[in-house]
C-alpha cells in the first residue's frame, strides 16, 4: 500500500507537514526515474536525425536550397554542442533537476514553434532554439544519474541504458521520422516532441533528487568566444559549398572561427572558473574517448544526411519506407549496446573503442560504392548492419569512460564533453562533407542528375570512412590497456524489477 502523508517518516516533511520532494532518492522509483532521463535523452538525440528523412518534403514545401538545407541539421547541432559546456556547468551551479526540466521545456516550445514554421528562417530559428533547451537537458541528463541512482550496478545498468539511448537515437530518429512524415506531415517530425517533453517535465521533480549547487559563477566570455568560433567555423565551411574557398564570405568566417577559438583556449587557461577546465583532460582515456567521439560524429551525420536523401531521392522510396529501411540499423545499435554492456567488463573498454571505429570505416567505404543501380540490400542493408555493430560496440565504453572518476562537482562537465564531442563533430563533418558532395556533384559532366548526385555522395562518405579512421588511429595512440573497473560497468541484468517499475 502506498505510504500516505501521514505515515511518511518526519524526516521526509516539509515544515508545513507535506512529503519532502528531495526526500531520500531510496524511497523515489528509479525505474520511473530511469524512464523520464532516457526518454529526455532520447528526445533530444534522435532530434538531430529525425528530420532527416523529412528533408525532401521540408525542401519542396519550403523552398529550401540544397546548401541552405543543411542548415536544418547544422542549426540545431551546431546550437547543441556549441553550449553544451555551458548547459552543463548550469546544472553544476543552479541545480541539476531544475535545469533539466528548464531545458526540456524550451526543448518542448521551439518544437512546437518548428511545426508551425511558414518560412526557411523560421525553421532554420526553432531548430537553433531546440538545440538550446537540448544543450541544457543533455548533460544534466546524464549527471543526474550519477545523483539519483547509488553507487554500485543499478548505477552501472542506468548508464548503460543511457547509452543506449545516445547511440540508438539517431537511428530511432530515421525511422520515426520516416513513419510520421508519411502518415501525418513533416511538421509532426517536431510537434511528436511536445506530448513527450510535457510527460518529462511532469513526472522530473517527481521522481528526480535536486543535486546541491555547486559553487562559481558562469564562464561568459568562454561560452560566448567557443560558441562564435563553432558557429563562424562551420558557417565558412558551409559557405565554401556554394561559393568556393577563395569567396571573401568563405575566408572572413574562418579567419574570425581561428581568432574566436585561440581566445577560448586563452581565456579558459587563466579564469578561475573556466567553462572547460583543461585538467579534465589530464585522464589520457577520458581525453582518447572525447576525441574518438570527436571524430565519430563528423564521420556518421554524413551517413544519415546522405543516406536518407538517396534512398528517397534515387530509389525512389517514400518517406514511411525511408524511414522502415532503417529498422535493422535502430534495433542493430540497441541489440549491440545491450551486449555490448554485458561484456565490456570481460574484455575491457579499450578493445571495443578501437574495433569500433575500424568496422564504421569498413562501413561507409561499403557505402560509398552506391550507384543509380544500387539496390537495398546491398547499398543500404549491409552497410547499416555493419554500421550499427560498430556504434552499439563504441558507444557503451565511450560514455563509460568520459565520465568515469570525475568529481561529482565536474560531472555535468563531463557528461557535456562527451554530447560536445558528438555535437560539433558531426556539425563539423556534415559542412566538409556537404562540400565535398557539392563539389564533386558538379564537376560531373555529361552524366544525368541522378548520377551526379550520387556520385558526390559517395565521394562524401569516403571522406567520412577516412575520419572514422582517425577515430581508429586516435583509439591505438591514446587509450591504455587494461579492463574498466567493476564499478563501472553495467550488465544487461534487469535494473529493476516490476514492482519498483510501478512503485
Amino acid at each position: 500500500m502506498p505510504m500516505t502523508v501521514d505515515e511518511a517518516p518526519q524526516s521526509d516533511l516539509t515544515p508545513e507537514g507535506l512529503p519532502d520532494p528531495d526526500a531520500s532518492s531510496s524511497k523515489r522509483p528509479l525505474g520511473l526515474a530511469l524512464v523520464v532521463i532516457s526518454a529526455a535523452q532520447l528526445m533530444v538525440v534522435l532530434d538531430a536525425t529525425i528530420v532527416n528523412v523529412a528533408l525532401p518534403s521540408i525542401q519542396r514545401q519550403l523552398h529550401f536550397s540544397a546548401v541552405n538545407l543543411e542548415w536544418v541539421i547544422t542549426g540545431y547541432a551546431l546550437a547543441f554542442g556549441g553550449l553544451l559546456l555551458l548547459g552543463g556547468r548550469t546544472g553544476d551551479l543552479f541545480g541539476r533537476r531544475r535545469m533539466f526540466i528548464n531545458g526540456v521545456l524550451l526543448f518542448t516550445f521551439a518544437s512546437f514553434l518548428g511545426g508551425l514554421a511558414l518560412d526557411q528562417a523560421w525553421l532554420i530559428a526553432a531548430r537553433v532554439l531546440q538545440g538550446v533547451g537540448g544543450a541544457i537537458a543533455a548533460p544534466t541528463a546524464l549527471s543526474l544519474i550519477a545523483s539519483t541512482f547509488p553507487e554500485g550496478p543499478g548505477r552501472n545498468r542506468a548508464m548503460g541504458v543511457y547509452a543506449a539511448m545516445s547511440g540508438g537515437g539517431g537511428a530511432i530518429g530515421l525511422l520515426l521520422g520516416g513513419i510520421l512524415t508519411d502518415i501525418a506531415s513533416w511538421r509532426w517530425v517536431l510537434f511528436v516532441n511536445v506530448p513527450i517533453g510535457l510527460f518529462v517535465a511532469f513526472l522530473a521533480p517527481r521522481v528526480l533528487k535536486e543535486t546541491d549547487r555547486q559553487t562559481g559563477r558562469l564562464d561568459l566570455p568562454g561560452a560566448l568566444t567557443v560558441s562564435g568560433g563553432m558557429t563562424s567555423l562551420v558557417y565558412g565551411l558551409a559557405h565554401a559549398a556554394s561559393r568556393g574557398w577563395g569567396n571573401p564570405g568563405t575566408v572572413v568566417p574562418l579567419v574570425v572561427a581561428g581568432v574566436l577559438l585561440a581566445t577560448f583556449m586563452r581565456i579558459e587557461t587563466r579564469s578561475e572558473h573556466a567553462l572547460m577546465p583543461l585538467h579534465i583532460f589530464s585522464d589520457r582515456n577520458r581525453a582518447g574517448a572525447y576525441s574518438i567521439m570527436l571524430t565519430l560524429g563528423a564521420a556518421m551525420f554524413s551517413l544519415f544526411f546522405f543516406l536518407t536523401q538517396f534512398v528517397q531521392n534515387i530509389l525512389g522510396y517514400s518517406p514511411l519506407r525511408a524511414g522502415l529501411s532503417f529498422l535493422p540499423l535502430t534495433a542493430g545499435i540497441v541489440i549491440m549496446a545491450g551486449l555490448m554492456s554485458k561484456f565490456v567488463g570481460r574484455i575491457g573498454t579499450r578493445l571495443p573503442m578501437t574495433i569500433g571505429p575500424l568496422m564504421t570505416a569498413g562501413a561507409l567505404v561499403w557505402v560509398s560504392r552506391i550507384s543509380v543501380h544500387s539496390g537495398y540490400l546491398e547499398g543500404v542493408l549491409g552497410p547499416a548492419l555493419l554500421i550499427a555493430v560498430s556504434m552499439g560496440m563504441a558507444f557503451v565504453p565511450l560514455t563509460l569512460t568520459a565520465v568515469s572518476g570525475v568529481r561529482n562537482e565536474e560531472a555535468g562537465l563531463a557528461s557535456a564533453l562527451l554530447n560536445t564531442g558528438q555535437q560539433v563533430g558531426g556539425s563539423l563533418g556534415l559542412a566538409i562533407l556537404v562540400t565535398v558532395a557539392t563539389s564533386v556533384t558538379r564537376g560531373q559532366h555529361h552524366v544525368s542528375q541522378a548520377v551526379a548526385i550520387t556520385t558526390g555522395y559517395g565521394a562524401a562518405f569516403r571522406v567520412g570512412a577516412g575520419l572514422a579512421l582517425l577515430a581508429f588511429l586516435i583509439a591505438l595512440v591514446s587509450l591504455r590497456s587494461g579492463r574498466t573497473r567493476s564499478a563501472e560497468v553495467p550488465s544487461l541484468e534487469p535494473a529493476f524489477s516490476a514492482d519498483e517499475l510501478v512503485a
